[in-house]
């Protein structure tokens, strides 16, 4: 039986709106005497950096509607139906196409509940998460990132966390800066807290995300279509 080998490049293959393969597959084919041709699958895993640099272009590419950050907003607003109104809530001021967590905290705001924004610290440290009543003028911080004034820390009980791509486990693909892994690691050591990864529905991936020690899991995840706890 003689063989040869070919490799085909899955990167970034879409089912619907979503990655599915996160790697080469090398399809080996294998001549039988008999004139039968045999294929062997093997797949070979990529990098998160290029999983990341996929995950972008994607996400990149997504038709954004005006009305998907309502739709969040409204599945939001029933769950905050259901917490203390003491909790602290974090989101984000959203960067390119980073979804719009704005109506989300308006939700927050007028059910009475305390906001906060991060603000960037080093590579791989702690964000510090600083009071905002809605009205204060923000500014650019660290990689252009919006950012409230003052220094009024807090620490949040329910974080609002944004991302490339999340897996079916409740696992995302973050900018590879390690800093809401740090701060999720830091936070659930002091306490019960809350983490909400929010993206599109198109940034699920239909495979499992690479992760490593330090990867924090998500608790629940939402998107235009629905808040759902993760497994």
């Amino acid at each position: 039986m003689h063989e040869g080998a070919t490799t085909v490049r899955l990167v970034g293959r879409l089912c619907g709106a979503h990655l599915v393969f996160p790697g080469f597959m090398r399809i080996r084919i294998l001549h039988d005497p008999r004139g039968t041709l045999l294929f062997h699958f093997m797949t070979e895993t990529l990098s998160k950096e290029t999983i990341r640099d996929q995950a972008k272009f994607h996400r990149d590419r997504i038709e954004v509607l005006p009305e998907m950050g309502e739709q969040a907003a409204a599945q939001f607003a029933a769950f905050l139906k259901e917490i203390d109104k003491n909790k602290i809530i974090a989101g984000y001021w959203p960067k390119d196409k980073e979804f719009d967590v704005r109506p989300c905290l308006d939700e927050a705001m007028q059910a009475g509940f305390q906001i906060c924004l991060p603000k960037t610290n080093g590579k791989a440290e702690p964000l510090d998460f600083i009071s905002w009543d809605g009205q204060e003028v923000l500014t650019p911080g660290k990689h252009g990132i919006m950012e409230p004034p003052g220094e009024n820390s807090v620490d949040p009980d329910v974080l609002l966390i944004p991302l490339l791509a999340f897996d079916r486990r409740g696992y995302r693909m973050g900018y590879g800066g390690g800093h809401y892994d740090s701060t999720l690691q830091s936070l659930r050591a002091q306490k019960d807290i809350l983490a909400i990864g929010v993206g599109y529905a198109a940034q699920a991936v239909l495979f499992n995300l690479p992760i490593e020690e330090h990867d924090q899991k998500l608790d629940y995840i939402l998107t235009e279509n629905e808040l759902r706890k993760t497994d």
